[in-house]
């Protein structure tokens, strides 16, 4: 088992190292860019979200204007960057060095791939502050909307799953099975947006809050009250979350119930004259819930990374999905990059430890000789 785990780890690096160069050369190609976020403030044309963060890295530069970074009687000159014709060659060429856009691109990306393997992810662009640091503070909303969820997912689906397999073929089977079929054919952002029109005071109830995952007056509150309101904030955003998850988890269970019930062992206990009851959760519970718990690190990452852009940024929630997106529109790289590295390491060691959990619950799968 030791040999294996060493063999999966070395195979991260090329891993990581394949996923960010396509990313950094597809970045390349990405019209736009953070010059050009900085070009269009002075010149007073940037409507993105960058117009809307506070704290610009840039903001020495852009506070010198477009007086100062005008030069008077300068011709139009040409330029690789939309919206620099008329501003100092000098101003631009400042920009480039400040943001590392003076050096060629491999020696870039190679700088990149240094600072990554010491995990200095640099400075935000926009923001002044570290990457780091921003991902470390938006981490827990993130981590908080994915266990919740992934928790109720399993409440729901385990239950739901086993009595749909006791059940095979029934009204109850078929029911259920049509409700799950919609949840699953409807996308967490659309259920997201009916919940708002429905419940946060779109059109019909004001039962729960629009955004956030606490209310102004939190400090305020004692520590019960500050769980309720903290629950009370996560209902919503949760319910889109679970949608589409527990419809999956439902089917996988039943399936894997199935599979079990059907097996001659299980034809043996009952003719011994055991119960249902004691057959089905004394003998068949273990071995169909093998590839249920073990697939738990894989289901929370999936809710985790899949679930969080649209879900946070509808319901306003400070998370990894929120910084993402907005770093991805303002062409902030180094968040981008940042988080991409993080996603995909997260990815890696949790694929590798839902492995590690099927020989946790089941000694008989044995990894050591098997080749990654």
């Amino acid at each position: 088992m030791l040999a294996y785990i060493i063999r999966r780890l070395l195979l991260m690096v090329p891993t990581l190292f394949g996923i960010m160069l396509v990313s950094f050369t597809v970045i390349q190609f990405a019209p736009g860019g953070p010059i050009e976020r900085i070009l269009a403030q002075i010149q007073g044309t940037d409507v993105s979200a960058t117009a809307r963060i506070g704290g610009s890295a840039s903001g020495d530069l852009v506070s010198r204007g477009p007086q100062q970074a005008l030069r008077a009687g300068t011709s139009s000159i040409t330029s690789k960057y939309r919206g620099a014709q008329g501003l100092d060659p000098e101003f631009i060429e400042e920009l480039e060095r400040q943001f590392g856009f003076d050096k060629p691109v491999h020696e870039r990306f190679f700088i990149m791939v240094w600072d990554f393997i010491r995990f200095d992810f640099g400075e935000s662009y926009f923001r002044n502050v570290r990457v780091i640091d921003l991902i470390l503070e938006k981490l827990p909303v993130s981590i908080s909307l994915g266990l919740w969820s992934t928790f109720l997912i399993y409440l729901i689906s385990i239950p739901l799953g086993i009595r749909k397999a006791v059940n095979d073929g029934n009204t109850f089977d078929v029911w259920t099975s049509a409700v799950i079929v919609v949840g699953y054919a409807i996308p967490g952002f659309l259920f997201a947006v009916l919940l708002i029109v429905l419940f946060a005071g779109g059109s019909y109830f004001d039962w729960f809050p629009l955004r956030g995952l606490t209310s102004d007056y939190w400090d305020e509150l004692n520590w019960f009250m500050k769980m309720a309101d903290y629950l009370w904030h996560l209902i919503l955003p949760i319910a889109a979350y679970t949608i589409g998850g527990f419809a999956t988890m439902t089917l996988l269970t039943k399936n894997s119930f199935l599979d079990e019930i059907q097996k001659q062992y299980v034809v043996t206990a009952r003719a011994k004259g055991l119960s249902e009851r004691r057959v089905l959760y004394g003998h068949v519970f273990r071995n169909a819930m093998l590839i249920i718990i073990a697939s738990f690190p894989a289901a929370f990452f999936g809710i985790f990374i899949t679930g969080s852009l649209l879900i946070e940024t509808i319901f306003s929630l400070d998370g990894l999905g929120l910084l993402g997106f907005e770093s991805l529109v303002n062409r902030d790289y180094p968040v981008v990059f940042g988080t991409l590295f993080i996603f995909s390491l997260l990815g890696l060691v949790i694929t590798l430890i839902a492995d590690l959990t099927y020989t946790l619950i089941d000694p008989r799968i044995d990894f050591e000789s098997r080749e990654v």
